[in-house]
């Protein structure tokens, strides 16, 4: 054989490697876009079941038991207990308004202490602005006035946000884990073998 022969049939070679490494990209592609389509789809039923169930959005609730049942009942609440005519009230509703936003897990409620008198007395309400926050029915901490938020009237949601980070009662969804592909050069024990080389 001669070596334009061996040559053109190298280069065939070459080309249908080629070829079949394509096809078998094009197919993981479709593959990863098709699972990540099914997440995407996944994540948006979520949200809307939780914002059907007012997650989301930070709700004034009117009615002592509603309130209690909220706590119980979902997995992550921060509740606070306000007074209309308190500005420092006003100040809080403002930031948990904010968090509610951005923490679609968490349920994010309110009540004028004036409809929960059982609620004000069994939690010993009796500094304004409270904020209690629960996780699957047990209260995780509690807030009150300003004093854990730097006493000041001009605390930063991000304060606020830090607090109820480590009381666990608002967290991100994770981000699925990417899964890396490894070279098709490369062993599952690539130390040992550039060791021996």
């Amino acid at each position: 054989m001669s070596s334009s022969a061996v040559d053109i049939e190298l280069l065939s070679d070459d080309e249908a490697l080629f070829e079949e490494l394509e096809k078998e990209e094009d197919s993981e592609i479709a593959f990863m876009r098709e699972q990540r389509i099914k997440e995407i789809q996944s994540e948006l039923a979520r949200r809307q079941t939780l914002e059907e169930n007012k997650h989301g959005v930070y709700t004034e609730i009117f009615k002592e038991k509603e309130f209690m049942d909220i706590t119980v009942k979902e997995k992550y609440v921060v509740g606070h207990f306000f007074h209309q005519d308190f500005r420092r009230c006003k100040i809080m509703d403002t930031h948990l308004e904010a968090l509610a936003k951005k923490y679609y897990d968490t349920r994010f409620i309110k009540i004028d202490v004036s409809n929960a008198p059982f609620l004000v007395e069994k939690l010993l309400v009796k500094i304004l602005p409270c904020v209690i926050a629960w996780k699957e029915g047990y209260a995780q901490t509690k807030l009150v006035g300003f004093d854990d938020l730097g006493n000041t009237d001009s605390f930063t949601t991000a304060a606020l946000e830090l607090k109820l980070k480590h009381a666990g009662v608002i967290k991100r969804k994770e981000d699925p884990v990417v899964q890396v592909k490894k070279s098709i050069f490369q062993s599952n024990d690539t130390d040992s073998e550039l060791e021996d080389d």
